[in-house]
């Protein structure tokens, strides 16, 4: 788990580690979490930026995330910009407090 502050103030953390154990550890899983008021800031790709070295620097081959909420359009947008692309789709997996029934999407990039 790594956290991403300035100036005493906690802008955001994600963890790393493996997808699946066994044959898939290769492959790793990250979650990311920013504070609203970093919204906007650059704080969630600096942290992607990061996580990757890390990844490769730990041996992982490739980067999947297990759940990204398709109304999350910035997210979602951002994960492309930087190499991921859908391979799969969890119709309505995601009760969403306002736009009810989502998808849930399965992103993934090679290292």
């Amino acid at each position: 788990t790594f956290v991403a502050e300035e100036d005493g103030h906690i802008l955001g953390t994600y963890y790393i580690r493996a997808n699946q154990a066994g044959g898939g550890r290769h492959v790793c899983n990250c979650g990311y979490m920013t504070h609203a008021a970093a919204s906007g800031k650059g704080v969630a790709r600096r942290m992607h930026e990061h996580s990757l070295a890390h990844a490769r620097a730990s041996g992982f081959r490739a980067m999947q995330f297990n759940f990204v909420i398709s109304s999350n359009e910035r997210a979602v947008c951002l994960w492309k910009r930087l190499g991921f692309e859908v391979v799969g789709t969890l119709p309505e997996a995601f009760l969403h407090p306002s736009k009810g029934y989502v998808d849930a999407l399965v992103m993934f990039r090679s290292l």
